[in-house]
């Protein structure tokens, strides 16, 4: 079987087959090994590379070697960032956990719903519990879980905990977590923040790092057209409908503007709707539904979506306002072209985006081609950059431009 690894049994190796996973990918054949022979472990790699899989089927090992609970305690625990990622672990979990004989029982928490429910869904106890760290704190406070029995802590995409401002909560938690345990952490990149919290918790790990190569890299088609700001939501219509696209993920810089594209594209005979972190989680969980099933031809969002969200056969991934960053960019585009599937990133790029453009490129290693759509070609000039800003962050003189060109005047 594809999954035979040293340590793993026959059943969860049938589950991974039956589940769809055909062969290991390259960050599961490195990191499978490494955990099932219980050590700490910090893993990198680039996103749709399969990283779940390469913590969940250990995990599950993990309970299945241990002794049986009654009632059940919480001998695992996976700590996310947000709630599409929360419910995405979960699913790949279950989806493994169906096939052997006595499942291990999985609950997946998280906030902006109510937390009544969540009580109650904890009554019977968990195995393993999958949450945000929020959440998890509350319920610890409600009395409806402990912690005192947490074996395998995993970290997934722990960067991005960090970059939301979980460091708080996430103290909070660790302190509640028995001092003998395996780690895992799961980082899309080793920021400086990650490396401290990596060397505070992880006894000796072992380090993975799974690099993009013509052997992994997905197959996505990198496009940048050049079009004035003002026509971006037209230049989208025209492509959907004029390449008949079925599924098309656009990315915005706001919740505000994720409802006025949609909005414009629907009233433009384009069925589209928007996603974003101020709908309810019954109302996202619906449009992410909706959308897997064909539904809607396009939605678009905020970088909700850029990370923890798999769309399978997901065609076209459009940034109609650039990422903040080249890690962004990245996460971006990665919804599509996943599982071996080809897929299409296309940037609109106007004359004040060019310069950022460039900046994503040059960080990136990229050199794309610039395109021009005929009827859409654009008419506005690049603004000249302002002295001291080197003309990517805008316009504005730097607090050190100020004070120089203040005493200039002095002198």
């Amino acid at each position: 079987m594809p999954f035979s690894f040293p340590g793993l049994s026959p059943a969860l190796a049938r589950a991974a087959s039956a589940s769809g996973f055909a062969a290991p990918t390259p960050i599961q054949a490195e990191a499978i090994p490494v955990i099932l022979r219980g050590a700490d472990l910090l893993a990198s790699a680039q996103t749709g590379s399969g990283k779940t899989a390469a913590f969940a089927l250990p995990l599950l090992q993990h309970l299945l070697d241990g002794p049986q609970h009654t009632p059940r305690r919480v001998r695992a625990l996976v700590l996310v960032p947000t709630r599409e990622l929360a419910a995405q672990v979960s699913e790949v979990l279950r989806s493994l956990a169906q096939h052997l004989a006595q499942p291990p029982r999985v609950a997946v928490v998280f906030g902006g719903v109510s937390i009544n429910p969540q009580m109650m869904g904890l009554r019977g106890g968990a195995d393993v519990v999958v949450a945000t760290p929020g959440r998890l704190l509350d319920l610890v406070g409600q009395n409806a879980l402990r912690l005192q029995s947490v074996g395998l802590l995993v970290l997934d995409e722990a960067d991005r905990l960090l970059d939301l401002g979980f460091a708080d909560e996430l103290a909070r938690v660790l302190a509640l977590l028995p001092a003998q345990r395996q780690n895992l952490f799961f980082s899309a990149t080793f920021a400086p923040a990650v490396q401290a919290l990596a060397a505070s918790l992880l006894r000796d790990p072992v380090h993975v790092e799974v690099a993009a190569t013509p052997a992994n890299e997905p197959a996505i088609l990198q496009r940048v057209i050049q079009v004035d700001a003002g026509r971006r939501t037209q230049l989208l219509r025209h492509l959907v409908q004029q390449h008949h696209w079925e599924r098309v993920l656009v990315f915005v810089a706001t919740k505000y503007a994720a409802e006025l594209v949609a909005d414009k594209l629907y009233k433009a005979s384009v069925f589209a709707t928007a996603f974003h972190g101020d709908l309810s989680q019954g109302a996202r969980r619906q449009v992410l539904d909706e959308f897997k099933a064909k539904r809607w031809d396009v939605v678009v969002t905020t970088d909700l979506a850029s990370r923890g969200i798999d769309i399978a056969q997901l065609p076209v991934v459009v940034n109609y306002d650039l990422p903040r960053s080249a890690v962004d960019y990245v996460h971006r585009i990665g919804r599509t072209g996943r599982a071996g599937e080809s897929g299409l990133a296309i940037s609109f790029v106007s004359a004040g985006t060019e310069a950022h453009f460039r900046l994503i490129e040059k960080r990136q290693g990229l050199s794309l081609p610039r395109e021009q759509i005929a009827e859409f070609e654009p008419t506005e000039a690049a603004a000249p950059p302002a002295p001291g800003t080197g003309g990517i962050k805008g316009k504005r003189p730097s607090k050190k431009d100020k004070l120089r060109a203040a005493a200039a005047r002095s002198a």
